[in-house]
C-alpha cells in the first residue's frame, strides 16, 4: 500500500470552481473533490468535468489527489470514474468510494480501475477509500476492510450512519436524557480494529458544526487517541486542528526516541526488555514508540 498523510481530509464540491481554488490554498493532507453528496443531481455530469480540470490544471503541492464519486448502487457511479479516471487518471492519487454495504461494492470499483488503468497504460495505480456509512457496513467492515489490495483506508461516515442506524437526537437538547459518553465510541473501536488489523488507515469522519474549533479538537482527539491517523474537514477552519491532533507532539517524539534507543541499547548488550524513565521497554512497547516515530518522519516533525 502506498503510505500516505492523511491528517486533514477536505471536502470541496466539484461543482464550484471557486471552492477547488480556495481549496488548493490550504495546509489540508488530502483534497478531494465530491460528486457525491455535496452536489445536486443536476450538477454531477458536469462537475466531472470541473474535477478533470482542477487534477489536470491546479498545483496540488504535495496534497493528495482524490475525487469522492458517488456509490456502487448509482447510475452516476460507472460514468463518475470512467471520465475522471480517462481524463486525469495519471494525476490522480484515490478514489473514495461512498456508501458500500458489503465487499462486492469495493470489488466493482476495483475491478473498474483495473480495466481503466490496463487500457490507459497508466503507471500509477490509483488507490480508494471507502467510507462506513450504513449499518449494513458497520456489521461486516472486517470483510470489507479485508476486500481489496488497493484499498488504503476507511472512514466512519457519521451522518448517514445516524440515519441507517435509526438514531435520534431530538432528546439532545435535554441535558438529563443525553447519551451518556460518547455515542459513536462502538463504531469508532470497530473501524479502528478492523483497518489496523488489515494494515489500511483509519479516518475519522466530518464534525459537522464549524463553528465549534474545541467540539471538532475533542473529537478528533478521541479518534486519534484509540488508533485514528486523521479526519475529516468540512471547512478550512478545521484543518489546522486536525494537522494538530494528528501529528505527535515534540514530547512525545522525544520520550520514542529515548525509549527505542534504550531497547536498541538493551538488545546488543543481550537483554530483552531495558528500564527507561521508570518505565519498562520490551519488544511490545517499542511498536508503539516505533509508530510516533513514523508519524513523525511522515508529519515533517522527526
Amino acid at each position: 500500500m502506498t503510505l500516505r498523510l492523511r491528517r486533514s481530509e477536505l471536502s470541496t464540491p466539484a461543482s464550484s470552481p471557486k471552492m477547488i481554488e480556495k481549496a488548493m490554498a490550504t495546509a489540508a493532507d488530502m483534497v478531494f473533490l465530491d460528486l457525491e453528496d455535496a452536489v445536486a443531481p443536476a450538477q454531477k455530469e458536469g462537475a466531472r468535468k470541473n474535477a478533470v480540470d482542477a487534477l489536470r490544471n491546479l498545483d496540488w503541492g504535495k496534497k493528495v489527489r482524490a475525487v469522492r464519486v458517488n456509490g456502487a448502487d448509482t447510475h452516476w457511479a460507472h460514468d463518475d470514474v470512467i471520465e475522471v479516471v480517462e481524463g486525469a487518471g495519471d494525476k490522480l492519487d484515490v478514489i473514495i468510494v461512498p456508501k458500500p454495504k458489503a465487499p462486492r461494492d469495493i470489488w466493482f470499483f476495483d475491478t473498474l480501475l483495473t480495466q481503466l488503468e490496463t487500457k490507459l497504460h497508466l503507471k500509477n495505480r490509483i488507490g480508494l477509500e471507502a467510507l462506513i456509512e450504513e449499518s449494513a457496513a458497520l456489521a461486516r467492515v472486517e470483510e470489507i476492510a479485508a476486500a481489496s489490495p488497493r484499498l488504503e483506508a476507511l472512514i466512519l461516515g457519521f451522518g448517514d450512519l445516524s440515519a441507517s442506524q435509526g438514531m435520534r437526537f431530538g432528546v439532545a437538547s435535554d441535558p438529563a436524557l443525553r447519551y451518556p459518553g460518547d455515542m459513536w465510541h462502538h463504531a469508532r473501536v470497530r473501524m479502528i480494529t478492523a483497518c489496523r488489523a488489515n494494515g489500511i488507515d483509519a479516518i475519522d469522519g466530518p464534525f459537522g458544526n464549524f463553528r465549534d474549533p474545541d467540539g471538532y479538537r475533542r473529537e478528533a482527539t478521541w479518534a486519534a487517541t484509540l488508533g485514528a491517523v486523521g479526519k475529516w474537514a468540512i471547512h478550512p477552519s478545521q484543518i489546522e486542528i486536525a494537522n494538530d491532533v494528528f501529528a505527535p507532539t515534540p514530547h512525545e517524539i522525544e520520550n520514542a526516541r529515548k525509549m527505542s534507543e534504550a531497547y536498541q541499547a538493551a538488545t546488543r548488550d543481550g537483554a530483552g526488555a531495558a528500564g527507561a524513565g521508570g518505565m519498562l521497554v520490551d519488544a511490545v512497547a517499542v511498536r508503539i514508540f516505533e509508530g510516533v516515530l513514523e508519524r513523525a518522519r511522515l508529519t515533517g516533525r522527526a
